[in-house]
């Protein structure tokens, strides 16, 4: 006989079968890890996030706390709500309508406060020198403003 003629057997064989099941068991089980643990590496992630807003939120709850400890501040908070020290008189400016003005400057915490670093002397006499010898040009239109008011063109 010829090997032409004899019946080709299947490619997929009883083991090969049983290695392409385990296989693919495998994957399954380890997909469902891998989707466990991107789940779990998410959680950490928010959890860290809440840990870094609830620090940040402590911070501010601890400067508020030194803030109250200094007495500039408590007085400065008294007076807003109309507290006066022992012997002063409190008084209230009214507008034109009977109602009390706003009073618009308060206390800030020193640690928010923007310093402007100090310049030497000499910068600041050079600075004038420099005006003294080119000084700005003088805005015609203050003086249109006067002849209006006074009624004069």
């Amino acid at each position: 006989m010829a090997p032409a003629d004899a019946p080709r057997r299947s490619r997929l064989t009883g083991r090969a079968a049983i290695l392409v099941l385990v296989v693919s068991v495998l994957a399954v089980s380890y997909a469902s890890s891998m989707r466990a643990y991107l789940q779990q590496r998410d959680h950490i992630g928010d959890l860290k996030d809440q840990i870094a807003l609830r620090q940040a939120s402590i911070s501010e709850l601890e400067r508020e706390k030194r803030r109250w400890e200094d007495p500039a501040y408590v007085r400065q908070q008294a007076r807003e709500l109309n507290f006066v020290m022992p012997g002063e008189t409190a008084y209230v400016v009214l507008d034109e309508n009977g109602e009390p003005l706003e009073q618009e400057t308060s206390l800030t915490d020193p640690s928010t406060v923007a310093q402007k670093p100090p310049t030497a002397w000499w910068d600041t006499a050079w600075e004038s020198v420099e005006l003294a010898g080119h000084p700005p040009k003088p805005d015609p239109e203050p003086a249109t403003r006067l002849n209006r008011i006074d009624g004069t063109d």
